[in-house]
C-alpha cells in the first residue's frame, strides 16, 4: 500500500550528481516539469535514486521470491509489454495461465474428472485472491438467503486473529462483519473449537491458515472440517471453509503429502496461493482455486467482446500489463503519453476525506504468469528434493 505524503520546503526538488547540461537546474519533485530532458538523463537520475534502495537478495522480510533463472528473467523482459486481459491478442499467455490453475487444482486434490477443466484465475497475490473469494462466498450466502425468504444484510466470517491484514482488508471494504477467535498463550493460531462455536447463520465461511503470517504454523484444517460438518448437521447449514494457503500451499503438497488440508475435505470450496512466495516467482502472482463451477457464482463473472471474442472475467481490474513505478516515472520526465492503455497498472482507489490514495490491488502481469508456468515444468515434483 502506497499512502502519498508531502514534502518539506528543503524537499522540493530532485538533484543530479552529474555535470550535464540538461541537469543544471533541479527538477520539481511533485510536479510533472515543464519540458522534456532526454531518456538517458532520465534513466540516470532515477537509477541514481535507486541506488538508495536495500539489495532484494538480501531481503529476507518480505515473503517473496527475489531470484530468478536468468532463462525465466529473459522470458519476464519478453513479455513485459502484453496487455494480458486481451486474450485473443495473446491467446498462449491466456493458455499458460489455464495451464498453471489445472496443475495447481491438481496438486490440492481438486476432485476433477479425466478432462474436466479445474475453476481458477491469476491474480496480483493472495491479497486480491482472498477479496475473489470472499465475494464468491458472500454472494453465494446472499442468494441462498433471499431464496429462502430470510434477511441477507448482515454476513460475517469467522478467521482467527493471527490472519493477515488483507482478511480486515476484505471484511471492511466489502462490508462483512469479522469474527476473529483470540489466540491464547502457547496457542498461537485460530482454535477450531472456538472457530466453530463462533460460526451462525450469516456466517458465509470459516477461513483457516496454512502457514500463518506469525509464525508459519498450519492451522488443523482437517479438525476444523470435522467440526463444521457435525454442525450443519444440527443446524441444517452449510457454512464452508476456504484455506489461505499463501504461504503453505506450495509447501505441504511436497512435504506433508498426507496431511488433508486441502480439496480432500468436504467443505473446502476454495483456496489461494501465492505464486510469489513459494511458487518461486517474482512479487505480483498469484492463485484462487474453486473446488467446482458451482462455488463460484456465475453473476460474478463478466463477460466483455469490445476486445474481439466473448471473455469471461472476474479479477478486480482491467488491463494487466507489467510495468513498474520507476518506468513510469521516467514517462513522466519525458513527457511522453502517461496513460497507455496495454503497458499501465490499473488501480482501484479509495479516497478518504484527506485525498489520500489507498491501493487495493495492482494488475497481476503476464509475465508473472509465464514465469509461473516456467518454474512449474522447470521444477516438478522433484523440487521436493532440493
Amino acid at each position: 500500500m502506497v499512502l502519498s505524503k508531502t514534502a518539506s520546503e528543503t524537499d522540493v526538488s530532485v538533484h543530479s550528481t552529474f555535470a550535464s547540461r540538461y541537469v543544471r537546474t533541479s527538477l520539481p519533485r511533485f510536479k510533472m516539469p515543464e519540458n522534456s530532458i532526454p531518456k538517458e538523463a532520465a534513466y540516470q537520475i532515477i537509477n541514481d535514486e535507486l541506488m538508495l534502495d536495500g539489495n532484494p537478495r538480501l531481503n529476507l522480510a518480505s515473503f517473496v521470491t527475489t531470484w530468478m533463472e536468468p532463462e525465466c528473467d529473459k522470458l519476464i523482459m519478453d513479455s513485459i509489454n502484453k496487455n494480458y486481459v486481451d486474450m485473443d491478442e495473446y491467446p498462449v499467455t491466456t493458455e499458460l495461465q489455464n495451464r498453471c490453475v489445472n496443475m495447481i487444482a491438481h496438486l490440492f486434490n481438486a476432485p476433477l474428472g479425466e478432462s474436466e477443466a479445474a475453476v481458477g484465475v491469476g491474480t496480483v497475490g493472495s491479497s486480491e485472491a482472498i477479496m475473489l473469494a470472499g465475494l464468491a462466498f458472500k454472494r453465494k450466502w446472499q442468494n441462498k438467503r433471499k431464496a429462502e425468504g430470510k434477511p441477507y444484510e448482515k454476513p460475517n466470517i469467522v478467521t482467527g486473529a493471527n490472519v493477515q491484514v488483507c482478511w480486515e482488508k476484505f471484511a471492511r471494504y466489502f462490508e462483512v462483519e469479522l469474527k476473529e477467535v483470540k489466540l491464547r498463550e502457547g496457542y498461537y493460531v485460530m482454535d477450531p473449537v472456538k472457530a466453530v462455536e463462533m460460526v451462525d447463520e450469516n456466517t458465509i465461511c470459516v477461513a483457516a491458515i496454512l502457514g500463518s503470517t506469525l509464525n508459519g504454523e498450519f492451522e488443523d484444517v482437517k479438525l476444523l472440517n470435522d467440526l463444521l460438518i457435525e454442525k450443519n448437521k444440527e443446524t441444517g447449514w452449510d457454512t464452508p471453509i476456504h484455506v489461505d494457503a499463501a504461504s503453505g500451499g506450495f509447501i505441504a503438497p511436497f512435504l506433508y503429502p498426507e496431511l488433508e488440508w486441502d480439496f480432500r475435505l468436504p467443505l473446502v470450496k476454495s483456496i489461494n496461493v501465492s505464486g510469489h512466495k513459494y511458487g518461486l516467482v517474482y512479487a505480483g502472482i498469484g492463485w484462487v482455486i474453486w473446488r467446482s463451477k458451482e462455488d463460484l457464482p456465475e453473476e460474478l463473472i463478466f463477460h466483455i467482446n469490445y476486445l474481439g471474442a466473448d471473455q469471461p472475467t472476474f479479477t478486480l481490474n482491467f488491463s494487466k500489463g507489467h510495468f513498474s513505478n520507476p518506468i513510469s516515472f521516467i514517462r513522466k520526465l519525458t513527457t511522453l503519453l502517461f496513460l497507455t492503455s496495454s503497458n499501465m497498472y490499473i488501480y482501484i482507489f479509495i479516497y478518504l476525506k484527506t485525498n489520500t490514495e489507498i491501493v487495493l490491488c495492482l494488475s497481476a502481469g503476464s509475465s508473472q504468469v509465464i514465469a509461473q508456468y516456467y518454474q512449474l515444468i522447470r521444477l516438478g515434483y522433484e523440487v521436493r528434493t532440493y
